[in-house]
This record gives C-alpha cells, sequence and structure tokens, in this order.
C-alpha cells in the first residue's frame, strides 16, 4: 500500500473532524468516517492490484528484457502506463506523476468527487455546502495531512541515511529503522502509529 492502513485510518479520521460543522452535519461520525476509510483503502488496493498485474506480465517479458537490455523499471513504468491508459485509470502514486506526496493530486481529485458522490448517498449526514465545495475542502483537508506524513516520511529516511553506521537503503536493517523514525516523526504531530502493516 502507498500509505499504512493505519495512517489512512487517521487520514480519514482528520478529514471527517476537519470538514464536521463546516461542510457536513453528522450524527453519527463514526459512520462517516467508515465511509472515508473504506473508499480510501479500496482506491490503494486498486493500484497495489495494478502493481502486481505489471509484475506478472513482466515475468513473461523477462528473456525479452534481458536480450534487449531493458531494465526493470523502465519496462515496468511503460506497461503501467499501458494499464492505465487502457483501463482509464487515475494514478495513485505521487511518486509517478512528479507530485510531492505519496498521493498523486490527481488521485486526490479523484478521491473527493467518489466521496462527495457517496456523501450525498449517505443517510448518515448532511452536505452543509454545495457539492464542489465540499470537494475542495476535502482535498484541501487530504493535502495537509499528506504533506504532514511526507515530512514525516522524509525525516526518517534522512535519520537513517545520516547514522555514522551506513545501511544499505532497501535493506531490511534499513526498512526496519525507517518504520521506528517514520513511527516517532508521526507522534511529533499527533498521530499514533503502530506501523505493524507499514509498506511503501
Amino acid at each position: 500500500m502507498l500509505l499504512p492502513r493505519e495512517f489512512v485510518t487517521y487520514l480519514s479520521r482528520q478529514i471527517v473532524q476537519r470538514i464536521t460543522g463546516t461542510a457536513l452535519e453528522t450524527q453519527s461520525p463514526e459512520r462517516v468516517i467508515e465511509i472515508v476509510d473504506t473508499l480510501i483503502n479500496d482506491e490503494l488496493a486498486a493500484e497495489d492490484k495494478l502493481n502486481d498485474e505489471v509484475r506478472d506480465i513482466l515475468e513473461d517479458y523477462s528473456d525479452y528484457m534481458r536480450r534487449e537490455g531493458i531494465g526493470y523499471q523502465d519496462m515496468f513504468r511503460k506497461i503501467k502506463n499501458t494499464l492505465v491508459q487502457k483501463n482509464k485509470i487515475v494514478r495513485a502514486s505521487g511518486r509517478d506523476t512528479g507530485d510531492g506526496m505519496k498521493l498523486s493530486r490527481d488521485k486526490i481529485t479523484d478521491i473527493s468527487h467518489k466521496l462527495v458522490a457517496l456523501m450525498r448517498k449517505s443517510r448518515d449526514l448532511r452536505l452543509k455546502k454545495d457539492q464542489n465545495e465540499a470537494r475542495l475542502e476535502i482535498v484541501k483537508a487530504f493535502t495537509d495531512i499528506l504533506l504532514v506524513e511526507e515530512k514525516a516520511d522524509r525525516a526518517s529516511r534522512d535519520k537513517v541515511r545520516s547514522l555514522k553506521k551506513e545501511v544499505a537503503e532497501g535493506s531490511e536493517e534499513f526498512e526496519i529503522l525507517q518504520k521506528k523514525y517514520y513511527a516517532e516523526e508521526l507522534k511529533k504531530y499527533g498521530i499514533e502509529f503502530t506501523g505493524r502493516s507499514h509498506a511503501h
């Protein structure tokens, strides 16, 4: 997953807290948080599924790649681009689109449209603003929280890189240390994170 599950839950809670009272009214905030949480997790799972599909396709091309001297990452990108266009998928990974956050701006916009559509149908809440204004509030809350996550992620990686003992990026030791520092960094922002299901 692009974002750890616990972080998605935190994100969902924060989005609902920030827009309750201004963009929406609800008697059951937990139910609204659940709607947001489920949608974001489903959207991120779809990106994981797409990446798995690309990996499966790449297995069939390994001989061709060796023969032609094409790198795994290049081929991965090419095949993913083809599938994205074919299936009309909005890219979730910010790194794929050059956005500064883990989630692309396009994906945040896409999710905000889907959320507002779900919210309009939900009996658990009432939108107080017109759809687009409510959607823009969701995008703003989403982006603010993700910028905090990105700071924590970057700071935790920098901490591992600055250790006296060199730790190879991508190694198990790097991942373990990065998770530990990531949790510490998020704690500074008041985010409790256990890090059990953290994956990039």
